[in-house]
């Protein structure tokens, strides 16, 4: 079987239905003993990478911080839990009371910033539940207890640790002899092991309390505000380049404003860096744009700590007063638009700053006389307002420039990888010579498959790319070897992908607002998914420079777009009429007027489907993804029209054709994202990518006539008799990936191979004039394409050997399904 040779992936590969229809290249022949062929130049130079290419994006998402990353075993500690943060929370949220008990918010409290606190009646007591299933302690380890406290008469406070099966710690009791708050501490040595623990605070007095806390003492540093150990480990073990943080939609949603009496203590803000440092009891509270509360326990100060401890970069993310994540907003206000900029330069004076300068000296006091060493930092996050984002984006970089000319102020391009908002933001970022712009796209194992080259075209010598968001739609390992893959076409281009970073990182089993995310946790345990497992294998064996190769690629099987159509909604109700699909040659394949019955369609997903007044109905407006089907799936070359309109909900509508089944379709969605754009989407096992978007939206009660033109892998899309756009999709999904690199210091040639497909790839490698030894350490992640990492049962996991075969010239097997790095010495 012939084989294209292409360079180094940039030529395209197998198709999409090579790897679904599980077909894969034919046995080598005696005579073509190989299927591909690897060649290496190790004279030419390709480019450097630098040590802080890789890194971690984390945002406080899935619990991530508070019952997470951040080791507090108490939730709501300081009894600032409010509906502003979740409807169904309340000042007593993970509490429960035995006796007299109400939180209070009058000037009795412990400071201006700390609103609330229980006043706690004699005899009473209250219990805090924790995270998960309960406090977790550990038998001989140490739990560090504090209150903020008073009472008017004295008062004791009796403090225990216990389960259902009772004691966990001897109890401890705290004398409150003062009028003022005052703080108190005591100590417990767990008996035993419980995940399932409670605290419980006893008064025999009437007492006021508040930031009731308990801490491991044996924490990440040990810091006495310090980071759970197991997941601070975690990131440190991937030696990350950079840390970047706080966010993500924590950054650029909700208000601007302070949290101060001018703003009505708002709690629905951006995340500002100021309200997140100094003495915990006096920072800020916020309620979490994903859903919960945010203690700001886990403040800049930590994330500094954290990323100087692991030795990364920080790399913090500011506020540019356009909101996005669904808000899309842009602030005009001057005078708040100076002040976030003044913070930002005062950001930059926290971490660099001389201990005699006025922020540098607040960083000193909390600990950390040395700079923190800032060279990057990052305004705005996923703008879907270029324009706006950029004038408020150019204030923020002219005064950084201006103080700190030697600080890489960072752009964006937006939340996706193409379209009006992407194309037009960075055209933006070109045009004003930005140094570099933020990418995000979250997508299917196909797309990254597909896309090994997408850096290959972009401009040398224009912004270099920060791929600060990117994942592949699972925790699966079939998602680990799409993004590894993809990495080497990341690290091919390391002269213009700078840096990059899987996202999320971070989530609590019990907590998720996102999937898929790179830890997950619960309160007494953690585990890497697959793709942490590609994440660390590239993140600790990047080498310094690229070795220019080339590889062969697999046979393309593709043949057109086939499949049914459909019918769907999101969030909304609609009605459908006068289906048609006809042939090229005319000749009618489906007709519905839905003036009998449905009976030609078949229900696949949720919501509400009935006939009325001869349209096809949709009426649950709360159901996403209520597909009906009709036709045979190997129709090809065909054109559907259709009458669709929208009745009430949030969104529009979507009509689907190439549909294989449930997980593997195209739709183009009118409508979407709130009504604000359309696109149409592919699915491939249930994993998505835009392939074409416009702004836009639908009128709800109008009647459109949609029609989709499907000829071989070509699309055109006409809304009301005009022709709305088009794509041909042949691009290929190449499963056999490579890139090499050399590392200086030891001289290794690290020769990186993803074969993402179900049989093993046979290959002769050829290294040129490389002087290298006869052995190679080996580094192998393989396993079935949806083995998932759990708790209990770790499905991939590095092995590594040795290979003793290595010559100038030598021929490796790579398993199927794998990814395997062969770090091969200099003779």
């Amino acid at each position: 079987m012939s084989r294209s040779t292409t360079r180094l992936g940039l030529g395209l590969g197998a198709s999409a239905f090579l790897l679904t229809a599980g077909l894969v290249p034919a046995p080598a022949r005696a005579a073509d003993p190989t299927d591909y062929t690897l060649t290496v130049d190790p004279a030419a130079r390709g480019a450097t990478i630098d040590d802080t290419m890789y890194g971690v994006f984390f945002e406080d998402i899935n619990r991530a911080a508070d019952g997470g990353l951040y080791a507090e075993l108490v939730q709501n500690r300081s009894f600032e839990y409010a509906q502003d943060d979740n409807r169904s929370y309340t000042p007593l949220t993970s509490w429960t009371v035995d006796g007299s008990a109400q939180v209070l918010g009058d000037a009795g409290r412990l400071n201006e910033r700390n609103r609330s606190y229980l006043s706690l009646g004699a005899g009473s007591s209250v219990t805090n539940s924790g995270y998960n299933t309960g406090v977790r302690v550990e038998r001989g380890a140490k739990y560090d207890f504090s209150v903020w406290a008073r009472a008017e008469g004295g008062s004791t406070l009796t403090v225990s640790l216990e389960d259902a099966d009772g004691t966990l710690a001897t109890a401890r009791r705290v004398a409150v002899r003062t009028k003022g708050w005052a703080r108190y501490r005591a100590t417990f040595t767990a008996a035993r092991t419980s995940s399932v623990g409670r605290l419980r605070v006893a008064s025999s007095g009437a007492a006021a309390l508040d930031m009731v806390s308990l801490f491991p003492r044996d924490t990440y540093r040990h810091e006495p505000n310090g980071l759970r150990k197991d997941l601070a480990e975690k990131i440190a073990a991937l030696k990350p380049g950079f840390v970047r943080f706080p966010g993500g939609c924590l950054v650029n949603t909700g208000s601007m404003q302070d949290y101060s009496e001018a703003s009505n203590w708002q709690r629905a803000r951006s995340y500002q860096w100021k309200d997140t440092i100094g003495p915990v009891e006096q920072r800020a509270t916020n309620a979490n744009f994903w859903g919960y509360n945010q203690s700001y326990g886990l403040g800049y100060y930590e994330y500094f700590r954290l990323a100087e401890d692991v030795g990364a970069m920080p790399l913090p993310v500011v506020p540019a007063l356009v909101t996005g994540c669904g808000q899309n907003r842009a602030v005009v206000d001057d005078a708040l638009l100076a002040r976030h900029v003044q913070d930002t330069l005062d950001l930059i004076e926290f971490a660099n700053g001389p201990v005699t300068s006025t922020w540098g000296a607040k960083r000193a006091r909390m600990g950390h006389p040395r700079p923190f060493r800032l060279t990057h930092i990052e305004v705005g996050n996923e703008e879907n307002l270029p324009a706006e984002f950029f004038a408020r984006f150019e204030e923020f970089r002219a005064a950084i420039e201006a103080r700190y000319p030697d600080v890489t102020v960072i752009s964006n391009s937006g939340p996706d990888d193409s379209g009006p908002t992407f194309d037009a933001a960075w055209q933006l970022n070109r045009d004003a010579g930005v140094d570099m712009v933020d990418e995000h796209y979250y997508n299917s194992p196909r797309w990254f498959l597909q896309n090994n080259d997408r850096y290959d075209s972009y401009d040398r010598g224009g912004p270099k790319v920060f791929l600060g968001e990117y994942a592949s739609q699972g925790n699966a390992f079939e998602n680990g070897l799409a993004e590894a893959a993809y990495m080497t076409g990341l690290e091919r281009n390391a002269d213009v992908v700078e840096l990059a970073s899987y996202a999320p990182l971070f989530a609590n089993e019990d907590y998720v607002q996102w999937r898929p995310d790179l830890v997950w946790f619960n309160n007494h345990a953690s585990w890497n998914s697959a793709n942490y497992e590609v994440q660390k294998l590239f993140m600790t064996n990047v080498g310094d420079r690229v070795v220019p190769s080339t590889a062969t690629g697999t046979p393309s099987l593709q043949g057109p777009i086939a499949g049914a159509v459909g019918l769907s909604t999101w969030a909304t109700g609609a009605a459908y009429d006068d289906v048609r699909v006809t042939g090229a040659d005319g000749a009618t394949l489906l007709s519905d007027d839905f003036s009998g019955d449905a009976a030609q369609w078949t229900h696949t997903g949720g919501g509400s489907w009935s006939l009325q007044d001869g349209q096809y109905v949709q009426s649950d407006t709360a159901a996403e993804n209520t597909m009906v089907s009709a036709g045979d799936p190997a129709w090809h070359d065909y054109d559907l029209r259709v009458k669709a309109t929208k009745k009430s909900g949030k969104e529009g509508f979507l009509i689907a054709f190439g549909v294989k089944d449930t997980g593997t379709y195209y739709w183009w969605n009118l409508g979407g994202w709130n009504n604000t754009r359309s696109a149409v989407e592919q699915a491939v096992d249930g994993g998505k990518s835009t392939l074409i978007s416009q702004a836009g939206s639908v009128e709800t009660g109008r009647a459109y006539d949609v029609h989709v033109k499907v000829r071989g892998r070509q699309v055109t899309l006409y809304l009301d008799g005009q022709e709305w756009g088009g794509f041909t999709d042949d691009k290929l999904a190449e499963p056999f990936r490579q890139v090499v690199t050399r590392d200086e210091k030891s001289g290794d040639l690290i020769v990186k191979v993803v074969n993402a497909q179900s049989s093993e790839a046979r290959t002769a490698i050829d290294l040129g004039r490389a002087k290298v030894a006869s052995r190679a350490r080996v580094t192998t992640l393989t396993a079935a394409p949806d083995a998932v990492n759990s708790e209990t049962a770790t499905a991939v996991a590095p092995v590594t050997s040795t290979f003793t075969g290595v010559a100038r010239k030598f021929t490796y097997t790579f398993p199927a399904n794998s990814v395997t790095f062969l770090r091969i010495g200099r003779k």
